[in-house]
């Protein structure tokens, strides 16, 4: 399946697991679960954006946008990273209101049972997404599934709790372990910002893509052929190398093509989806003085 399709799953899931966890509470009346609810929610509201943001960054670059649309999942990160630190105030007002004035706790089991079968679905989802986020470098997909753990790991908690109500009778229990939620989420949410903004500020390739980078170009260097002036970024799905390659001066047009061909294609085998920008320069002439003329250029 396509990653939009993930994301459509994940928005039919969240519709589901939000009028469980919505029952739950209803039964129950735990603040717990209703913070659960409402994180439900954030699913919700990330996963519709997430799919929105996915097909506009597969559309093809256009007068406007000749680079493509690939940073638009970057968005889409970020946007749920509000959205998560949204709803943990929410958890949080809840909480303290529920500390001030205790309530007794009510059909447990039946609460309980909707929480597990809820988690159980974003659990097997979430699984499946990260899968494929990880196959596709898919930036959005990944901040869903991320998210869709944190729920899981929430509920878990929650139920947790609610189990400890019952056998020892602390009310309080309850509205602290919602804000021991509503922090945990916030972790999370920080995490999310920060790889978002590390992405739309053309944050370079991984260690272990630079690694295979590398090692490409070794193959090719000899005294006669250096590479210098290497640089990554990447953009959403995207992965980008810019790079000078150094032939001598009296190699034919034709000779120093085919090379650069073959520089370009060992890249894109060993790094899938990268996409290389390699400039030719005689021998004689370094990085430096090409940037310099750059720079007087610009100026």
């Amino acid at each position: 399946m396509q990653v939009s399709s993930y994301l459509k799953i994940s928005v039919g899931v969240a519709v589901v697991t939000i009028a469980l966890k919505t029952l739950a509470w209803w039964f129950t009346g735990s603040v717990g679960l209703l913070s659960d609810a409402l994180e439900s929610l954030v699913n919700l509201a990330g996963a519709s954006f997430a799919l929105a943001m996915v097909t506009l960054a597969a559309q093809p670059p256009d007068e406007e946008h000749p680079y493509g649309h690939h940073k638009a999942e970057y968005f889409s990160s970020g946007f749920e990273g509000v959205l998560i630190l949204v709803a943990a105030l929410a958890i949080v007002y809840a909480a303290v209101q529920r500390l001030l004035h205790p309530q007794p706790l009510e059909g447990l089991g039946a609460g309980v049972l909707l929480s597990v079968v809820s988690s159980a679905l974003n659990g097997v989802l979430a699984w499946a997404m990260l899968r494929k986020a990880r196959e596709h470098r898919s930036m959005a997909l990944e901040a869903d599934a991320r998210h869709l753990f944190t729920d899981v790991w929430t509920s878990a908690g929650v139920v947790g709790g609610l189990i400890a109500v019952h056998f020892t009778g602390w009310l309080w229990l309850d509205p602290v372990l919602a804000i021991g939620v509503a922090l945990n989420i916030v972790r999370e949410a920080l995490s999310l910002l920060r790889r978002s903004a590390d992405g739309l500020m053309d944050h370079a390739l991984d260690p272990q893509d630079q690694a295979r980078i590398d090692a490409t170009l070794q193959r090719f260097r000899s005294p006669q052929v250096r590479f210098d002036h290497v640089a990554t970024r990447r953009a959403g799905q995207r992965r980008f190398v810019d790079l000078h390659l150094h032939l001598p001066a009296e190699w034919p047009l034709g000779r120093a093509a085919a090379m650069r061909g073959d520089v370009e294609r060992a890249l894109m085998d060993a790094v899938p989806g990268l996409r290389a920008s390699i400039q030719l320069l005689s021998s004689d002439v370094e990085a430096q003085d090409v940037m310099d003329e750059q720079r007087s250029v610009a100026s």
